[in-house]
C-alpha cells in the first residue's frame, strides 16, 4: 500500500483520532490523497452516538464499494472507531468488501495488520484497552488555527442513553508532560489555539493534579494565544475550574460548554446524569458571579423515553433562566446496548420532532438576543480565514466562540485583533467599521 484516504464522522475526538491514524500511516510510508479513487487504503472513522451518523456510514460504504468495483479494484476498505467497535458483527455479515475493522484502541496495530493483509482475508481488532492513550504518537495535522489534543480517553459516567463507555472503554488520563509536549509542537507548527478533548474532559486526573492544574500549566506555553476545551460534565465543574477561568481570561477562552440534556429531575435521574436542576442552576450562578461575561453553551435532548410535557417544559424553563449563547439540540435516538434502550418509548417521532422544534425556536431567540447585546461593544477576534461569501471579508472568533465577519483590510490568519460589533444576524456577528 502506498496511498490512503480517511473520512471522519462524528465528534472532535474522531477528528483527533484520524490525525493519529494519519501519523501512523505516514510513518509506514503511505501518502495521504484527497479522493478514494486514488487510494490503496480507504478508512471511514465512524461514530455511534446517533443512528443518523451510522446510516451515513452505511450509505457511504455502498458508494465506496461502487468506486472499488468500477475504477479502483485494488482498493482496501476499512471501518475504524466507535461504529467498528459497536457494530462489527453487522459489518462482517452485510459488508463482505470491508477489509479492516478496527476499534478506537487498535490503531497501533495498523502497521502489522497492513503488512499481514496478504495472509488474512479480513482484519478485525476491536478489543478495548484499559491503558491505551496513544502517548508518544503526535498527530499528523493539516494547517490551521486550532489543534485538537486528546487529554484522556473513555468515560465512567454511564449516562443511560450513551453508547460511548461501551465503544471507547473506561476513563484514563494522559500524563501532563505528554500533553504539554504535544501542545508545544503544535504551536511550533503555527497553531495559535489548542482545544483539549475528553469524553468528560474535566474529570481528567494525574499524579500532579486535576483538570484546573493542567489548564494552568497550559497557560504558560509561549506563543499560545488561546485555550479551549470540550466537553465538561456539570458534576465535575468545581470552584478551582471557575477560578482558573477568572484568573487566566487572557488565554483560557471565556466560554464553557455545560451540557444540560434535560431540565427535569425525573428525566435527569432516568438519564443517570448524577445532578439535579437545582445543582445545575446553582453552578451557572457561581460561574456568572465569578466571570460575568462568560458564554455558556449546552447540549439538550428532546423526547427522552417517558418524558412528559411537564418534564419538557422544565427544560424550556431552564433555557429561559440561563439564556444560553448557543446549543446543540437533538431528539432522542435509542442506541442498542444502552440502559435507556430498555425504557418504553412514550412519544411518537412527530411528537419528539415537535418538542425539538420548540426548543430550537426558543434557543434561536436567545442566541439572537445575546448577540445583539454585543452591538456597539469592542471584542477581541482571532482571525481565521477568508469569508465564504467574498474575498473582501474575513472571519474569526471571539473568546466566547462567536463567529465575526469583518472587512479583510490587511489582516492575516492568526492575527489577534480588536473590532467593534455593528450588527448581529442569527449566530453571526458583523463588524463593518
Amino acid at each position: 500500500m502506498n496511498t490512503y484516504y480517511i473520512e471522519t464522522y462524528g465528534c472532535q475526538m474522531n477528528v483527533y483520532d484520524s490525525e493519529i491514524i494519519s501519523a501512523i500511516l505516514q510513518q509506514e510510508g503511505l501518502e495521504e490523497v484527497d479522493t478514494p479513487h486514488k487510494a490503496d487504503l480507504v478508512l471511514l472513522n465512524t461514530c455511534s452516538v446517533r443512528d443518523l451518523a451510522e446510516q451515513k456510514v452505511h450509505t457511504r460504504l455502498g458508494q465506496l464499494h461502487m468506486i472499488q468495483e468500477e475504477s479502483n479494484p485494488s482498493m482496501k476498505m476499512g471501518i475504524v472507531g466507535c461504529m467498528a467497535q459497536n457494530l462489527k458483527k453487522d459489518i462482517l455479515r452485510k459488508k463482505p468488501y470491508v477489509s479492516f475493522i478496527l476499534g478506537p484502541d487498535s490503531y497501533r496495530h495498523l502497521p502489522e495488520l497492513i503488512s499481514s493483509d496478504g495472509n488474512r482475508k479480513r482484519i478485525i481488532e476491536t478489543r478495548l484497552s484499559s491503558f491505551e492513550l496513544y502517548d508518544g504518537l503526535f498527530p499528523a495535522r493539516h494547517d490551521g488555527i486550532n489543534a485538537w489534543i486528546s487529554i484522556m480517553r473513555g468515560c465512567d459516567k454511564f449516562c443511560s442513553y450513551c453508547i460511548v463507555p461501551y465503544t471507547r472503554g473506561r476513563e484514563r488520563s494522559r500524563k501532563p508532560d505528554s500533553i504539554l509536549e504535544e501542545a508545544k509542537r503544535a504551536v511550533d507548527k503555527g497553531f495559535s489555539e489548542i482545544t483539549l478533548l475528553g469524553q468528560n474532559v474535566n474529570s481528567y486526573r494525574s499524579s500532579s493534579g486535576g483538570f484546573p492544574d493542567l489548564l494552568e500549566k497550559m497557560a504558560g506555553i509561549d506563543r499560545l494565544l488561546r485555550i479551549r476545551y470540550t466537553s465538561p460534565h456539570p458534576q465535575d465543574v468545581n470552584d478551582d475550574l471557575i477560578r482558573v477561568h477568572r484568573d487566566y481570561k487572557h488565554i483560557i477562552c471565556n466560554h464553557i460548554h455545560l451540557p444540560l440534556q434535560s431540565g427535569s429531575n425525573a428525566v435527569l435521574e432516568a438519564m443517570n446524569r448524577t445532578y439535579t436542576r437545582e445543582h445545575y442552576l446553582n453552578l451557572v450562578e457561581k460561574i456568572r458571579k465569578a466571570v460575568p461575561d462568560m458564554a455558556i453553551t449546552t447540549d439538550m435532548i428532546a423526547g427522552f423515553p417517558e418524558e412528559t410535557e411537564k418534564d419538557f417544559e422544565e427544560t424550556l424553563d431552564i433555557m429561559e433562566r440561563v439564556r444560553y449563547d448557543a446549543a446543540f439540540m437533538f431528539k432522542y435516538s435509542s442506541r442498542p446496548g444502552t440502559k435507556a434502550a430498555l425504557l418504553t418509548e412514550t412519544l411518537s417521532e412527530d411528537e419528539k420532532s415537535n418538542r425539538l422544534n420548540r426548543m430550537i425556536r426558543l434557543q434561536y431567540k436567545h442566541t439572537l438576543e445575546k448577540n445583539r447585546e454585543l452591538i456597539g461593544q469592542e471584542v477581541e477576534i482571532l482571525v481565521e480565514k477568508e469569508s465564504k461569501k467574498t474575498s473582501k471579508e474575513m472571519m474569526g472568533r471571539t473568546s466566547t466562540n462567536k463567529i465575526v465577519v469583518f472587512p479583510a483590510m490587511n489582516y492575516k490568519p492568526r492575527d489577534l485583533i480588536h473590532r467593534t460589533i455593528t450588527d448581529a444576524q442569527g449566530v453571526t456577528l458583523f463588524s463593518s467599521r
